[in-house]
């Protein structure tokens, strides 16, 4: 179905469709803003579509409802001991006062709803606040049917971390599939799952079960639409209009050309500059050519509210711990010659891996978060040298977890050591000669690792010592550690991982109502900035999973409710 035709005024000018942008347009909408949200890209969703869908938000609804009582003081504990000197109290305390709030607001007046992830720890357990569990939800999975006419619409499902187009809902949707072999309840669970979507496939074209990333994008963009938000694609934002010091809409390329559309407010939700290659270049670490970071979120996401706010006298922050959300991403070839980059976010807390580098040393902790294995990568790979490692296992461990792209039994193995994805030797020696790492390292380190392993213990780097290590591990291994298992049966397996990103930490400075801060600190008056194009309000640091779209949904709940003055909750 095509856009209705541009309207030209509005009180909300949203700029970017990701979970952010449609947050602060419903909000906005709901209190009685007419608001028109600007997408540059024929779809929408941005980097929100394609990710896990995780939001971090703690004291929300849902685990209060499960009995999971805390005081703010113990989020903005954690927070104080992990982000350090890069703590703002006035975001911070902003973020965990309205995030509860948030999550009601949709639950109660919204198609947004949520699951909860009251199971999945802080990422840093020996850190002082640090929770078991209740601080993330994720969206509810959402039947595609309900969106009608806007579904074309929307961004489909990331093909890498999807199977035949089938996105599958971290938690028990996930461990069905990874059990199918070895239990009759989760295989059953599979084959109705699978059969459901290919009778889907064959009816609509698309995936219908939305879950994840989709799901979240699918019910925001329902609400906006059923609130009257005019949901405009294929609209890059190309300036601001500023007016008396104030910014009061945009110009947007259409078809038809440039069209000025005057607003009260402006809400950047770009989603940050994970493409934009000459950003990159200047602020990533070890990213010189600006084409050595493997990014993740949409070729869109290309840094434009971050120039837009520059150009109203905004301030990208560059002060912060990283200026990346750190993955490890490997390259996927596929048969028509297109790359794609698959995110290792699953397997390598799991018993009977470990990440080497081209000395065939470990260096990290694997069990640990995503970023933090990357910036452990980061800080290991001597300067000159390409930055990278490469994950290796052992073929129960590869039937068992899959390994990257390549998926568990019974889907075959061949096509990804044909492909050149994996790399595949009878012995520990000639998978690093296929890899180019150090045949003796490799050898020594497996050898040494192998030896504790049997007894469930990695004195070298402590795998399974942490709520959130033994999350990431697997609950039916035999062993004593989930986290921890031998590798020695052959054949023997190796993915290369490079450095990838979720999205950007660096940002425009904002204050604890997202409006966007001039180099004196002050507000720039109408205008806003939500999500990644809003500096991180973790300074940098990555405390726990879900940490891009809590504050994304939050703060733009924030800009949404501080655009219609609305002081009390609803």
């Amino acid at each position: 179905m095509p856009s209705a035709p541009l309207e030209t005024e509005c009180d909300v000018l949203v700029i970017g469709s990701g979970a952010a942008g449609l947050a602060a347009a419903v909000t906005a909408a709901w209190h009685g803003q007419k608001v028109i949200v600007a997408e540059k890209e024929p779809v929408f969703g941005g980097a929100t579509a394609w990710s896990g869908g995780w939001a971090w938000v703690p004291r929300n609804p849902l685990a209060r409802r499960a009995g999971i009582e805390e005081d703010i003081e113990q989020p903005r504990t954690y927070l104080r001991h992990e982000l350090g000197a890069n703590y703002n109290a006035e975001r911070v305390d902003a973020f965990l006062e309205a995030c509860p709030h948030m999550v009601a607001f949709f639950e109660k007046y919204t198609a947004l709803q949520f699951a909860d992830g009251n199971g999945i720890p802080d990422m840093h357990g020996d850190t002082p606040g640090a929770a078991l569990g209740g601080h993330q939800v994720i969206a509810a999975p959402y039947d595609a049917r309900e969106v009608g006419a806007l579904l074309p619409r929307l961004r489909k499902t990331m093909r890498e971390t999807s199977f035949m187009g089938m996105p599958i809902m971290a938690g028990a949707d996930l461990a069905a599939f990874l059990n199918m072999t070895r239990s009759p309840k989760a295989l059953l669970h599979v084959c109705k799952r699978f059969g459901r979507h290919l009778y889907h496939l064959a009816r609509h074209g698309r995936a219908m079960h939305l879950v994840n990333g989709v799901a979240l994008v699918a019910r925001l963009a329902k609400s906006a639409q059923d609130l009257g938000v005019h949901l405009q694609a294929s609209a890059p934002a190309k300036r601001l209009l500023i007016e008396g010091g104030q910014v009061r809409g945009a110009w947007v390329a259409t078809p038809q050309g440039e069209q000025l559309i005057r607003a009260k407010a402006v809400v950047l939700a770009a989603g940050g500059f994970p493409n934009d290659n000459a950003r990159r270049q200047q602020l990533f670490p070890r990213d010189a050519s600006g084409h050595d970071n493997l990014a993740l979120p949409p070729k869109g996401c290309s840094g434009d509210g971050l120039r837009l706010g520059e150009s109203a006298g905004g301030v990208v922050a560059t002060d912060l711990k990283s200026p990346v959300a750190w993955a490890p991403v490997s390259q996927v070839p596929y048969r028509d010659g297109s790359v794609g980059h698959f995110p290792h976010i699953i397997e390598r807390g799991k018993p009977g891996v470990i990440g080497v580098l081209a000395n065939g040393k470990r260096f990290v902790n694997e069990a640990h978060g995503y970023y933090d294995y990357v910036s452990a990568m980061v800080a290991a790979v001597p300067q000159g040298q390409e930055v990278c490692s490469w994950l290796v296992c052992d073929h129960r461990f590869l039937r068992r977890y899959g390994l990257g792209h390549a998926r568990p039994a019974p889907l075959p193995v061949g096509p990804h050591v044909r492909n050149g994805y994996l790399k595949r030797g009878a012995t520990l020696e000639q998978l690093a000669q296929a890899c180019g790492i150090d045949p003796s390292g490799l050898r020594a380190t497996v050898t040494d690792f192998n030896n504790h392993a049997r007894n469930g213990q990695d004195p070298a780097f402590g795998r399974g010592s942490t709520p959130f290590n033994r999350k990431q591990g697997d609950p039916q291994h035999k062993g004593p550690n989930p986290c921890v298992a031998p590798i020695e049966q052959g054949p023997f397996y190796a993915v290369k991982v490079k450095p990838g990103c979720f999205g950007t930490f660096a940002g425009l400075r904002t204050d604890g109502n997202a409006r966007v801060l001039d180099e004196a600190g002050q507000p720039i008056a109408g205008l806003y900035a939500a999500g990644t194009d809003m500096a991180s309000v973790f300074g940098g640091w990555y405390p726990s999973g879900g940490i891009n779209l809590g504050p994304a949904l939050t703060f733009g709940y924030v800009a949404g409710r501080h655009i219609a003055g609305v002081q009390g909750y609803e």
